[in-house]
């Protein structure tokens, strides 16, 4: 016995190895959210912890090894195969570290990175690993919509097909018995209802067995779907349909090939007839399975008891619930019987010799019922001198258990009391040889189930013995095959007349399409045998599908596609094509591939092409691949057109600072790297909410409206979109005054645009402080490029009224006011603790401070003042022989766009691998006469 502690207490267990006599604590590092025992060993076990961490134990809890962090909730289990192979394979469902949901396997004692496994090639929907018997499910959304992948038998995933227009928003499996998968699957045009499906052997070509099954949510959350599995015969199955807002109950006996309405008892307690006349009326039960392991659910079944089927439900025209009463079945759902009015729970005792029922009550209780002839006859015990308010009932496991305990309290205020009962002193012997009797398993009165006449043997009601061990099935013998026997094939559909025929979506020769010249393929009849049915001769070979030679075809419907599925790959990086054929063989064609850059290959068969065909692209662009593929009869070609980018890093609007009312600007955004493939521009000015979408990196547009206004641009490239903002101030005048700035600014200017961007702030703020003027008129923007120097801007603020609108005469005296400030060398600011920098109006030309009025071109003047600052810029290089590293690409530079393509860092950290001490500065170097030549600019990664 395992007892938890209460983990707001303390996280211990407590283990008992005699029946709860003594018990022994073991103190955990982690708080138990969930335990999963083996099924085959048992001191085997996995538990997972409230912080989402899976450990394993082999010694019954006494010690615990961490097995792997970041597990989804209920999504591990143990491998239980069919073969019974690697018993201590733990599977389970791990996210990773950027957040995504893996499928992995590995040992119980040993999930260390080098031996873990990844059966499922990338990543999965969170939630979504189920491990059941021979099958592993995976989903995975793309496009937005689920595909659903399963391994049967741990071979490779294949994706699993349902008909092609169900289209399902939801899916379940429902159970994976006999090598078949029952899944329930919600589909696009279902809200509360599932559509039934079934598989073929591998879990991959599904057909429909059974519409709107009726679903609800769980407590937590969860999708309860109305159908029960019968235990202890297969293929047997319950469930509620939902017909004309009406939900109804259903059997089937060969697993959703045939479905029949359930037939009320004849009586009800009191002896008196029932008139229910079907398909008019008939019994429904309700089909939910307890979630809480000590209450039962509202339907009970046992493997060991294949005939018992005990259930609560109603007599109607529909399910309801209200009037619910309790019925048994003990012949496997051919007829029932009322046996309580109320509701009750019911454990299964001796393999179903013994029922044993307990009345559904909020009042406390002291007796039970029990039956020893299933059902038909009810005995009242009592098990406790008090009565006691249940919680739940638990039976022992094992098949021979004639043991059950209660769990429950005396009162709301006491402590929980157990309740061991034990009714081995009823019997006073074992079962014999000729306490039992024949009974055969059927359907109607039709013997021939799933295939096979199946005879069980059963105690004689009269006989009351303890039963032992089960002992199954006492024999089993096969059926001459019927039209009964087979379901529809993939692709089929039943019709009235109960013929298998093809949907419209489907092409029976498409199953030809995938085999070669000279091997052969099973050509489907519409008709497939129902999995584990063990009918022999009889129609089933005009049923089974034939062994068909595959035809010569010429070659259609070819596609290539790229093993991603996507029209974008990066440069440089290997692409691997997949060359697809509708009809035809490719193994027996030639297969031409021209990549588009100037490169061809052929092949000669498809061995050369099974894991795709792969080729490197050098250079960006977009190229043309077209597959021709050629054979005896006939050919086919295809075309791709594959867009190659390189990674796109950075982009950097450039623009003006300011500029005049109504009149065009230019702005163009500036990548890096340069050439990054097909692009997509999209750009936001000022307010507007509608963008404007270009394939150039340029664009002219104007401004009304007069104020700062801003610029937006996206870059798309691929999957990567990149920003960038500006700020442009527009004016109907404005005036611009060049300023520069005592040497020694030089040695501090890293030219990075975040460092002229403060710069300009600074001298800004000492200007405001140095003249007074207000800082709304004031706009200072430093440039690229050394010498350093900046721009001033004279702008005409006005306040939100439209009123106090400066004159160009105003202008004209603010820019005097700053000239004379400038030239008595008042302007100046503190760079850093000793540095003093000061700032001066740069006198380029003998013209006067230039005036842009509405007749003149702002951009014009301001691209003349840059061509003249140029000239000057080499003329002092040149003079003072200043060594400037990169100058090859500063001297190219106009403007700020070009700067963003040198690297952002100091003169020193520009040239790699020279140890500091081996330095000089470019006076040494001139003192030196050494020739500096420039080491080299920043390279293009996609060159």
């Amino acid at each position: 016995i395992m007892l938890l502690t209460d983990p707001e207490v303390e996280s211990s267990l407590l283990i008992s190895s005699d029946e709860g006599a003594t018990y022994q604590k073991y103190r955990l590092n982690f708080y138990i959210h969930s335990l999963l025992f083996h099924p085959k060993q048992e001191d085997w076990i996995l538990a997972y912890s409230q912080d989402q961490k899976l450990f394993s134990s082999v010694e019954f809890g006494r010690r615990w090894l961490l097995l792997h962090e970041g597990v989804a909730p209920n999504r591990f289990y143990w491998s239980m195969m069919g073969s019974g192979r690697e018993p201590d394979l733990v599977h389970l469902e791990a996210k990773t570290v950027d957040g995504h949901a893996q499928y992995i396997t590995c040992k119980m004692q040993n999930c260390s990175e080098a031996t873990r496994s990844k059966p499922f090639p990338g990543y999965i929907d969170h939630n979504s690993l189920i491990v059941q018997d021979d099958y592993v499910f995976v989903q995975l959304t793309s496009g937005g919509r689920p595909h659903y992948y399963v391994s049967y038998r741990r071979n490779a995933f294949a994706q699993m097909k349902l008909p092609k227009y169900s289209l399902p928003k939801d899916m379940h499996v429902i159970s994976t018995d006999e090598n078949q998968v029952f899944a329930a699957v919600q589909e696009w045009n279902q809200n509360d209802t599932y559509n039934l499906y079934i598989s073929d052997t591998r879990g991959v070509y599904f057909t429909l067995a059974l519409e709107n099954v009726k679903s609800s949510q769980g407590l937590e959350g969860n999708v309860m779907i109305d159908l029960y599995e019968v235990a202890g015969i297969k293929g047997m199955f319950l469930a509620n349909k939902k017909i004309d807002n009406q939900v109804k109950t259903f059997i089937t006996y060969n697993k959703g090939r045939d479905w029949s309405l359930l037939q009320a008892p004849d009586t009800d307690l009191r002896g008196n007839p029932v008139h229910c006349l079907l398909p008019y009326c008939s019994l429904h039960l309700h089909l939910k399975v307890s979630e809480n392991p000590y209450t039962s659910g509202n339907i009970a079944s046992r493997d060991t008891a294949p005939s018992i089927i005990v259930a609560s439900g109603n007599i109607g025209a529909e399910l309801s619930d209200n009037d619910i009463s309790m019925f048994v079945s003990s012949d496997a759902g051919n007829t029932w019987r009322k046996i309580f009015e109320e509701e009750h729970s019911v454990l299964y005792l001796d393999q179903g010799g013994v029922l044993v029922a307990m009345k559904h009550t909020s009042l406390p209780i002291r007796h039970l019922w029990l039956s020893f002839d299933e059902g038909r006859s009810w005995s009242k015990y009592s098990f406790t001198s008090l009565p006691l308010f249940v919680d739940g009932v638990l039976g022992e496991p094992g098949e021979e258990t004639l043991i059950m305990t209660v769990f429950g309290h005396f009162s709301h205020r006491s402590e929980w009391q157990l309740v061991k009962v034990d009714y081995k002193s009823i019997f006073d012997r074992r079962c014999a040889e000729e306490d039992y009797r024949p009974w055969q398993l059927h359907s109607q009165g039709e013997a021939c189930i799933m295939g096979a006449k199946r005879i069980y043997r059963k105690r004689k009601s009269e006989k009351k013995c303890m039963q032992g061990k089960y002992a199954g099935a006492m024999t089993s013998e096969p059926c001459v095959c019927t039209e009964a026997d087979f379901d529809c094939d993939y692709g089929y559909e039943r019709h009235s007349n109960g013929q298998c025929l093809p949907a419209f979506w489907y092409n029976p020769s498409s199953l030809s399409k995938d085999c070669s010249l000279g091997q052969s393929y099973l050509n489907s009849t519409g008709y497939r045998k129902v999995v584990s049915n063990n009918c022999t001769d009889g129609v089933r070979e005009r049923y089974t599908a034939k062994p068909q030679q595959c035809p010569g075809k010429a070659p259609q419907g070819l596609r290539i596609i790229t093993s991603d599925g996507k029209l974008t790959a990066e440069q440089g990086h290997n692409v691997t094509f997949l060359v697809q054929l509708e009809e035809g063989d490719l193994q027996r064609s030639l297969i031409q591939v021209d990549f588009g850059d100037g490169i061809a290959v052929s092949y000669a068969n498809l061995s050369s092409t099974e894991d795709g065909i792969k080729h490197i692209y050098q250079n960006v662009g977009i190229f043309r691949v077209t597959v021709l593929v050629e054979n005896s009869l006939g050919s086919d070609n295809a075309v791709l057109y594959l867009h190659v980018t390189c990674p796109l890093e950075h982009v950097h609007l450039s623009l003006p600072f300011v500029t005049t009312k109504n009149k065009e600007v230019n702005a163009t955004a500036v990548l890096w790297p340069s050439q990054v493939g097909t692009l997509t521009y999209v750009w936001w000015f000022g307010n507007n909410t509608e963008p404007l979408i270009t394939l150039e990196g340029s664009i002219t547009f104007t401004f009304s409206v007069e104020g700062m206004n801003t610029i937006t641009v996206q870059v798309s490239a691929g999957n990567t979109i990149l920003q960038d903002t500006k700020t442009i101030a527009v004016y109907e005048q404005f005036q611009s005054l060049r300023l520069s700035f005592s040497p020694n600014l030089d040695d501090y200017n890293p030219d990075i645009p975040e460092w002229r961007r403060d710069i300009s702030r600074v001298v800004k703020r000492a200007l405001v402080e140095a003249t007074g003027i207000s800082s709304k008129h004031i706009l200072v923007a430093v440039l690229p490029g050394l010498p350093t120097s900046a721009e001033l801007f004279i702008l005409p603020y006005q306040d939100a009224t439209g009123e106090n609108k400066r004159t160009a005469a105003d202008l004209e005296q603010i820019s005097e006011t700053l000239i004379q400030k400038l030239n008595q060398n008042l302007v100046h600011f503190e760079l850093k603790p000793g540095v003093r920098i000061l700032v001066h109006a740069a006198h380029l030309t003998a013209a006067p401070l230039v005036d842009l009025t509405p007749s003149h071109s702002g951009s014009a003047m301001l691209m003349l003042l840059s061509v003249v600052f140029v000239g000057l810029a080499v003329f002092v290089i040149y003079k003072f022989k200043r060594k400037i590293p990169g100058l090859n690409i500063y001297a190219q530079m106009q403007n700020e766009k070009d700067q963003e393509m040198v690297s952002p860092v100091s003169q020193r950290e520009s040239i790699p691998n020279v140890p500091q001490s081996e330095l000089m500065s470019p006076e040494q170097l001139v003192d030196e006469k050494v020739e500096v030549q420039p080491i080299g600019t920043v390279q293009d990664p996609c060159k």
